[in-house]
């Protein structure tokens, strides 16, 4: 029975480094991570169909996104029915289509300008739930079910308010009521019916309840976290992360003109969690390659672990409120991206187009900007169906 077993295992072993050494994502620790310069493999080095491939790119490139080039145009454009509605951040003329794809590590293609700076809208939420993170992690937050009132109390008084935890501001699920930043809730994506006085005066739901995308309440949660770790946040991203996984030093995360806050007698300014107003996360397309990687990888970049697997796996999960969206990352629980893939594939995603698509089975990230709204789920496709699983 026993010289059995040691075949077994012996057999086992066998197998292992074998898969390894065709799917270098099998083992962590021998997994490639890009230093300053990106490697590159053909396609097929690294199992992946080179004619479907590139169908993929050329699907990106013919579909580019109709919001104008001029975002403050665009952004006037989409959101002209909010009350009051201004700038207060900062914008910038978009680029053209623009994209990677990263297998195993390794760019197998690209399109566009890769190294352009541009703003990424709501694709910047997904970094802003990666600061709570971290504190999650540095246990400057005890609890993500606890109320946020416990370390911020002055805008979170009255009941209502005071329920709200930090799980419910991740989720979007809070209903926080309350003005910031010269700005209030009720008119942030209005509903299209009633008016102010309707939308001042509504009745309030039970936090967790409902989902309601809102960018004044992401940036509470922004405010929330420059109170918790009393430092500026992309100081921190840039320190913690961005450095961490070799980013470069051509990104930006703006706030707004009036959001600089008086912090332990410093002025720091609570950044923006998108460009609803302006401002957000500017930056290029290599860059979010590498932020997806470092997800897609499960928090550890080479031999260190930047954020916890344990926050990664919960970012991703399904909320009460909307099981297609998790801490900031939209989930394909519900087939977003298509039924036929994998509801562990998760996403970042921004107005105009901007795309960060997380494939941890497959060890994969895509990364498009400017695409089509709606078509983000036929390049998922593409891409996954240059895939040679067998």
């Amino acid at each position: 029975m026993s010289s059995t077993i040691f075949v077994s295992k012996s057999f086992f072993c066998f197998l292992v480094f074998a898969l390894t050494l065709e799917n270098p994502a099998v083992s962590q620790s021998q997994a490639y991570f890009p230093d300053s310069i990106w490697q590159t493999k053909k396609p097929s080095e690294v199992r992946m169909n080179a004619a479907l491939l590139d169908s993929a790119v050329k699907f990106a490139m013919r579909n580019e996104n109709k919001v104008e080039t001029d975002l403050r145009i665009a952004c006037l454009k989409a959101y002209a029915a909010e009350p009051g509605y201004k700038f207060f951040g900062p914008f910038k003329h978009r680029g053209k289509p623009a994209g990677v794809i990263i297998k195993n590590g390794y760019i197998v293609a690209q399109w566009g300008d890769v190294s352009r700076v541009d703003m990424t809208f709501s694709v910047t939420k997904s970094y802003l739930s990666t600061m709570a993170g971290l504190a999650y992690d540095q246990k400057l937050i005890r609890k993500i079910d606890e109320p946020v009132a416990n370390y911020v109390e002055e805008k979170f008084d009255g009941v209502h308010n005071g329920k709200i935890t930090w799980r419910h501001l991740l989720t979007q699920s809070s209903d926080w009521s309350g003005c910031l930043f010269d700005f209030c809730d009720w008119a942030d994506r209005p509903p299209k019916h009633g008016g102010i006085d309707d939308w001042k005066n509504r009745k309030l739901v039970e936090p967790g309840s409902v989902f309601e995308y809102n960018d004044v309440r992401v940036n509470l949660l922004a405010y929330s976290l420059l109170q918790v770790w009393r430092k500026p946040l992309p100081v921190l991203l840039k320190e913690k992360i961005m450095d961490q996984i070799g980013a470069s030093t051509t990104w930006r995360w703006h706030g707004y003109e009036n959001s600089f806050v008086n912090v332990d007698g410093q002025m720091m300014q609570s950044v923006s969690g998108g460009g609803h107003f302006g401002g957000g996360l500017f930056i290029n397309t290599l860059d979010h390659a590498r932020f997806g990687l470092l997800f897609a990888r499960k928090g550890k970049w080479k031999n260190q672990q930047l954020i916890s697997e344990r926050w990664v796996t919960a970012a991703r999960q399904p909320s009460m409120a909307n099981p297609s969206y998790g801490f900031m990352w939209w989930t394909n629980h519900q087939g977003n991206l298509g039924a036929n893939i994998s509801k562990n594939v998760f996403y970042a995603d921004g107005f105009g187009g901007n795309y960060i698509v997380v494939d941890q089975e497959n060890d994969l990230v895509i990364v498009a900007r400017w695409l089509e709204a709606g078509k983000i789920d036929e390049l998922t496709s593409l891409v996954l169906g240059a895939l040679k699983l067998k």
